[in-house]
Formats: C-alpha cells, structure tokens, sequence
C-alpha cells in the first residue's frame, strides 16, 4: 500500500570513491546519456554555481543512476497512476462548470459566482498546503491522499440541500485537487530517466482526456435531466424542483465514483516508493541509496550506485544539517514544523538567474490563472449575444457541443509533447507561441455571428490552450531543485489560483453585457506569451535538478 519507511532503507553495500573529494567519480562516463553531454554545466537545468555545491553533486549523481537503471515498470505503472492525478487537476474545474447553471437553476442564489469563488479558494489552499507540505513531510502521503478526499467529498455534495452546502463541498473537494500537480509532477520528474523528461508533457494527454469524459457523461446526464428555461416575450424564469434537476446530483456520484477507483488504484495497487532526490536533500544518502536499487530490482535490471559515490561529493567534515538533530518522534516533528518557513521560498530567489526564472513563471501561471476563467466567467454574454447556446438553445445540444469542443484538446496535448523535443524550440519556444495563439484566438471569438463560428473559434481556442497547459505543467516543474520543487509548484499553483479568485469576483461586480472583458482575458495570455520568451533557462535535453 502507500507505505513506506522500510523500502528506503534497504542497506547498501558502500564502496570506495575514486577521486579527490567533492568531486563524484560516476561508474559510467554521462556522455553517453542520450541528450546530455558529460559532467558539465550543461547537464542541468539549472547551471552550475545557481544551488548549493554539495547538493548540486549529488543530484548529478542520482540524475546519472536513475539514467542507468532506465524506463521500466516502475516509471511505467508511475506514469499510469500520476496520470490520476492530472486528470483529476481538469476533470473536477470542468465538473464545476458543467453544473454551475443547473445549480443555479434549481436554488437560485443571489450571487451564482460565489460558486466559483469557493472552488478557488479551496484549490488555493490546496496548492499551498500540499505543496509546501510534500517538501517538508516528503511526497508519498500526499500523493497517496489528494485524490481520496476530492472523491469523499465530490460524492458527498451530491446530496447537497442548499446552496451553501454545495459551495462548502466544492472548497473541499477543490482542496484536494489543489495538491496533485504540484505533488504529482514532483515525483513523477523525479524518477525520470534524464534523457525521458518529456514524458512530463505526455501526461497532459490526460488532462485533455478528462475534459472529454466529463463532457462525454455530462452529455446524457445533464443534456436529459436538468431543468430547462422557460422563455416568454418579456422573461425568463425557471420552475425547478430537485426531482426535475437530478442529473447534477448523478453526475457528482459518477464523478466522485471515477475519482474513488483512481485513488484505490493507486493506494492498494501502487507501492509508492520516496524520491531519491528528496531523501538526499535530506540527509538520507543511504535511503536515497536504497530505493534507487529497489526501483532497479523492479524493472529487472542493476545499479551501480554505492553511498560512497553520495559521499565523494562531500568536503571533508561536512555533516548534513538534518543529521545534527537527536531523531526522537517530538524532535523530529520540531523540526519538520522549523522547516515550513520562508527559508525555502527564499532559495528560490537565492541568485540573479534563479529569481528571474521563478518570478517569470509565477507571472506567467498568475496571467493565466486570471485570463481563463475571466473569459469563462463572461462567456454566457458571448453566447447569449451570438446564438443563445452552442446549439439551438436546447441544454442537450449545448453539451454535446461541448463535447466537441473539448475533444479537440487530446490532440493539442500530443502536438505540445512533440514540439517539446524540437532543437532550438523546446519549451520555451512551443510555450510562448501556444500562449499567444490562445490570447488571438480569444479575440478571435469576440468577432463570431453565430454558435457555429463560435464554436469554431471555441474548437481552436481549446486546441492550443491545451498544448499551452501540456508545457507549463510540465516545464514549471523542472525550473526547480528537488529541495524546493513542491514549494516551488505550490508558489506558482497559488499565482494561479489567487488570480483565478478574481474572475468570479470581476463575474459579480462587472459589466456582464461587454467584450471588454474578452479583450483583457486575450490581452493577459498575449503577455503572459510573451514573458515566457524571458525566461532563463530551457530544459530540453538536460536533467532536472
């Protein structure tokens, strides 16, 4: 299950360093790494001289055993079960917006974006919590527990009597789902084979599938069972009673039932092992050790790795500051609590390169946070004012538009992780065009007659966000060093979600009959596009740190 302390510590025969020390002697040259050069300080992300020496070491070394032992069925059955987790990163924001008028329909509250507003504050709390947390506490627990509270509670708001209970599930269940990416893609990265980062792009594929499921099921289960308008001459008013408006409640069950496989899946099929990388940060040489040996077992195949290839990394008399801390359970926890401090954010900005790299990509993560769903949040006006819905007014062929439209993001998410890979375009170069497509094509939608054109313009909008989102939930996490990694994606996951907080806000207080908002939505992905062209370092081709 997702246990733990014993598979870290399995003992390994230590050997002696060849070479002077603080300086590793690898078994094997890492020249021969396909896409990295050799021991040099183009083998990371992260330039030599950016992060602590020691650890910078290290890490070379762990990047170099992993490399060895390959792609096998550990990183194999990783990547089907993180896959979980990104899915449920978009299927339960996608849920939301699926419900959100049927749940208006049948309570009608006096202000309907409190909805949204509560789902982003749990998705909020979530990214911070989970995050920092998985730095301190490490990455199994919380690998293992996001998707089982997100399906306790997406379940439970199915019975939701008011309006003020289903906003109160939605906090909770966003809290859990706030946790996955910047857990998931964490240690995912960190058991990667250097040269097969780009596998954190594949991933988005499903992200994009989600979005195609939700609408898949949304479509008999809302399209049929969801209260319709009734539209006269002068208004427009709703006579909903629960009984006529079931097929939000069983789209939750469905939802929160799909989210409760995922999380038995991975916690009674998966034995979770903890990042080698996040053990060596800590101190644990040997641990670190241990499971790297244990993850070869599994894919039937040998590590060379000994501790003293660790230990050659250090100068003489350096003692680890973990290792100065008597490990009783109360002082351990001290300790622990000692570290959820600004000392790890402050690393993040510890040289000139460094800070750069990490406030460009929370700007990014927050323009974006606030650009989508702000021209989400003014899409009713945009479909009112060119066709009344992507159909003929009839709630079925609404969703079953939808399900066109997001189908489209399953290729967009294959294209991203390919163009990855191109020399001299890599990350950098496929993120900033994406994101720019994305701002023009929101403008795009702003000059549609009818729902068909909009659909259109909806289509490729969809398209080329979902590329936009492949990368950066990808590239985000290698700009980071192990250490402060979840920090890190808990940093850019609160950009996002506080910006995200404001689009509802702007919902309930702005001009709801304007394109003004679809023009500053397009205007915040164009910059955001071109912000990423600032950005420091590219990761195609070099390992993560």
């Amino acid at each position: 299950m997702g246990d733990t302390t014993d598979d870290s510590t399995t003992m390994v025969e230590s050997k002696p360093a060849l070479g002077p020390p603080g300086i590793p002697i690898l078994h094997e040259s890492s020249s021969s790494v396909p896409g990295l050069g050799g021991n040099t300080d183009e083998d990371g992300i992260i330039p030599m001289g950016e992060i602590d020496p020691v650890y910078e070491a290290k890490a070379r070394v762990l990047n170099h055993a992993i490399q060895e032992i390959g792609m096998g069925r550990y990183q194999w059955k990783l990547f089907v079960v993180v896959g979980f987790g990104w899915a449920t990163d978009n299927l339960w924001p996608i849920v939301m917006s699926l419900i959100f008028t049927p749940i208006t329909n049948e309570f009608h509250p006096a202000q309907p974006p409190l909805l949204a507003l509560c789902q982003n504050i749990g998705l909020l709390v979530g990214a911070l919590v989970w995050g920092f947390s998985c730095d301190v506490f490490g990455r199994k627990n919380a690998f293992n527990f996001t998707l089982g509270i997100t399906a306790v509670f997406g379940m439970t708001a199915a019975s939701s009597p008011n309006f003020a209970a289903i906003g109160c599930f939605a906090a909770l269940w966003s809290f859990g789902v706030g946790g996955n990416l910047p857990v998931d893609s964490a240690i995912f990265l960190e058991f990667l084979p250097p040269s097969r980062q780009w596998m954190l792009t594949v991933l988005s594929v499903d992200w994009a599938f989600a979005q195609v499921l939700a609408n898949l099921v949304a479509w008999p289960l809302l399209g049929n069972f969801t209260c319709q308008l009734e539209v006269t001459t002068t208004t427009t008013t709703t006579t909903c009673t629960k009984a006529d408006n079931m097929g939000w409640r069983w789209f939750l069950l469905a939802m929160g039932g799909l989210t409760m496989l995922f999380f038995l899946v991975r916690f009674c099929c998966f034995k979770i092992h903890e990042s080698p990388k996040y053990l060596m940060g800590k101190g644990r040489d040997q641990d670190a050790v241990g499971v790297v040996h244990q993850v070869a077992r599994i894919n039937g195949t040998t590590s060379t790795l000994a501790l003293a290839d660790l230990q050659a990394c250090e100068p003489a008399g350096y003692v680890h500051e973990a290792n100065n801390v008597t490990s009783t359970a109360k002082r351990t926890l001290q300790r622990k609590l000692a570290e959820v401090s600004t000392d790890k954010i402050a690393a993040l900005f510890a040289t000139p390169r460094l800070a750069l790299s990490t406030g460009l990509i929370t700007a990014i993560w927050a323009l974006v946070g606030l650009g989508y769903p702000l021209y989400n949040s003014f899409l009713p006006y945009i479909l009112a004012t060119r066709g009344t819905s992507f159909g003929d007014g009839s709630t079925y062929l609404t969703y079953r538009n939808a399900l066109i439209v997001s189908s489209l993001g399953v290729p967009g998410a294959a294209i991203g992780a390919a163009l990855v890979q191109i020399p001299g375009f890599g990350r950098k170069g496929t993120l900033a065009v994406a994101t720019v497509l994305t701002g023009v094509f929101l403008y795009g939608s702003t000059t549609a007659v009818n729902s068909d054109s909009l659909m259109g313009w909806n289509c490729a909008f969809n398209f080329t966000s979902n590329i936009m989102y492949a990368v950066l939930y990808s590239f985000t996490p290698e700009l980071f060093p192990t250490p402060q990694r979840g920090t890190g994606n808990a940093l850019t996951a609160s950009a996002n979600r506080i910006f995200g907080i404001m689009a509802p806000i702007v919902a309930m207080y702005g001009d709801l009959e304007s394109d003004v908002p679809v023009y500053v939505s397009g205007g915040l992905f164009l910059v955001a596009g071109i912000l990423v062209l600032g950005l420091p370092f590219e990761s195609r081709g070099k390992a993560a740190m």
